[in-house]
């Protein structure tokens, strides 16, 4: 397992310097001038009339300053070598750095993506194996056009519904319309400050749960009903085993397979925010952060992000590969490795 695991490790290197490439050379493409949004946030700030007076020197100055004036490959290859030595850069909107941003922003995309894993997790694997084991009765049916519902309807328009619905005067004006605490948050005792916080939350992480409730029930009852097909479930049948242990001692572990799949993406999922949910619910995680990096053309930003989603993508994959093992003896690091 070691052997395996190390050459596992010493493959990241290519394969995250083939990711930065490619990402850094398509966000250097992409439209748009950072040192014009930086200009225009400048006469903004200045609030007279500046914006006037800005010229081509003022777009050569911060050209020059971002090193934007280099070919792209020089660009790539200083911003690699800073990243080799721990600096992600200083942003180009406000020149504060790049990492002291994006450690602001995790801990709030990861308590509601840590949230949002628990209820998917908690409730659509049982749902799974209810639908497969009671596969074409009417629970089985009215779960998989509920399930097929859910999943069609896009979290953008389900979170418009639910502002308009859940949080308005006009109708039920039960939940908060975005942000995460209350203004006289401050005024609160400390249980009064945590329910507000989860009261904040509580509809961000429904609606970032929807979709992926949805696919994962649907997955582990696929999975969960090619396992009871098998000739070793029959035979557990056979010996007069009770439905119950069939399922849950024998089938379950080994339809585990792709719901451990699935969990790859949780690392990533978890520190990269939900760009959307965030957005309509001003919610300020790193999801929001990436958007309004990309309106600002901050690429010392897109980049940082990228790389983190990155780099956890990978060590997801690695986790879910010994995982396998864990779950199924079958599965061999030797046979990967060959």
């Amino acid at each position: 397992m070691t052997d395996y695991i190390f050459k596992r490790i010493l493959l990241f290197f290519p394969t995250l310097l083939i990711i930065t490439m490619i990402t850094f050379v398509i966000c250097r493409m992409a439209p748009g001038d950072p040192t014009e949004m930086r200009i225009g946030a400048t006469g903004e700030a200045m609030k007279t009339g500046a914006k006037n007076q800005i010229t081509q020197a003022t777009k050569e100055y911060y050209k020059k300053k971002f090193g934007l004036d280099k070919p792209i490959w020089q660009q790539y290859f200083i911003w690699l070598g800073n990243i080799a030595q721990g600096d992600f850069g200083n942003s180009f909107k406000d020149d504060r750095p790049v990492i002291n941003k994006i450690l602001e922003r995790i801990p709030v995309s990861l308590t509601i993506s840590l949230l949002s894993f628990l209820l998917i997790y908690s409730i659509a694997i049982p749902v799974g194996i209810y639908s497969a084991a009671r596969q074409y009765s009417y629970g089985d049916r009215a779960t998989t056009v509920f399930l097929f519902i859910l999943y069609s309807l896009p979290n953008f328009w389900v979170a418009t519904l639910a502002i308009f619905f859940l949080c308005s005067p006009e109708f039920w004006n039960i939940f908060p319309t975005g942000g995460l605490t209350s203004l006289d948050y401050e005024t609160y005792s400390f249980w009064g400050q945590l329910w507000d916080r989860i009261h904040h939350l509580i509809l961000p992480v429904l609606i970032t749960s929807l979709a992926s409730f949805a696919f994962l029930s649907r997955q582990m009852r696929s999975s969960m009903l090619e396992v009871i097909r098998q000739d070793y479930i029959r035979t557990a049948r056979a010996k007069g085993l009770n439905e119950k242990t069939v399922i849950m001692k024998h089938a379950l572990r080994n339809s585990l397979i792709p719901i451990i799949t699935i969990f790859g993406g949780l690392l990533p999922a978890m520190v990269g925010g939900s760009l959307i949910v965030e957005t309509i619910f001003t919610i300020p995680g790193m999801g929001q952060l990436f958007y309004q990096g990309i309106l600002d053309r901050d690429y010392p930003l897109i980049m940082a992000e990228l790389l983190l989603v990155a780099v956890l993508t990978v060590v997801g994959v690695l986790i879910v590969d010994i995982i396998y093992s864990i779950v199924d003896p079958r599965i061999t690091f030797s046979k990967k490795a060959a």
